[in-house]
Parts: structure tokens; C-alpha cells; sequence
């Protein structure tokens, strides 16, 4: 289940780092709020990518786009398979995936509660 919630309204990094992945192209963006569930974070960002190319361009453009506003990665996984990109923004962790990993983990179904998914809409 997915909610329509603005995502401005939820978290303004959230907004910025999904404004980032929209613009190189990621797909199905989703916000999961997990602070309710998890001490890992309060909001994990999961998109795909349809291929290594493009996962490492999501990757890059997003890294670039956040020292822009003055947030570093603590830390950052998988770059060079390229097929799962993990970033920890501290609060924000973001998931590029190429989309057959994303069927394969499913951490939109793993971390879904019924009702903290929302689906980012770039318009």
C-alpha cells in the first residue's frame, strides 16, 4: 500500500534526495517511514535503475547533488557491483537498486507496514 502524502511536507531532505534521483531517471521511487519500526533510520528512499550504468549515474548524481546542500555520506556500499547502491545520510538511508536486485531483497514489502510507504511523484 502506498500513501499520496506530499513529500515536502514529510521530511525536506527526503524531498531533495528524491528531486535528485528523479532527475537522472531512477524509477519507482519509494519513501518508507521507518522510525515507528526501526532505530535504523527514520526514512529509507528505494528507487531502481534499469541498468549497472545507469544504478552508478543515480549513484553519482545524487552524491553530487547533496554536497551541493552540505550533506556528506557517513557511508556508502556497492558501487562497484552497481546492483545495490546503499548511502546513509544518518536519518536517510537510500537504496538504488537495478531492478532485478529490487525483486529479488523486496525491502519495500520487508519494511512496509500497511501504511508507511509513499510513492515520490517527481510533477
Amino acid at each position: 500500500m502506498t500513501n499520496s502524502t506530499n513529500v515536502s511536507e514529510i521530511n525536506p531532505t527526503v524531498n531533495q534526495i528524491c528531486k535528485a534521483l528523479a532527475e537522472k531517471q531512477a524509477t519507482d521511487i519509494r519513501i518508507l517511514e521507518i522510525s515507528n519500526i526501526s532505530n535504523i533510520a527514520d526514512y529509507f528512499v528505494i528507487c531502481s535503475g534499469r541498468s549497472i550504468p545507469q544504478v552508478k549515474a543515480i549513484f553519482e548524481h545524487l552524491e553530487e547533488q547533496m554536497e551541493k546542500q552540505g550533506k556528506f555520506a557517513a557511508r556508502k556500499e556497492g558501487y562497484s557491483e552497481g546492483r545495490w547502491i546503499a548511502v546513509d545520510y544518518g536519518e536517510i538511508i537510500v537504496h538504488i537498486f537495478h531492478k532485478d536486485t529490487r525483486e529479488i531483497y523486496g525491502l519495500d514489502n520487508l519494511w512496509n507496514n500497511g501504511s508507511n510507504v509513499i510513492a515520490y511523484d517527481p510533477e
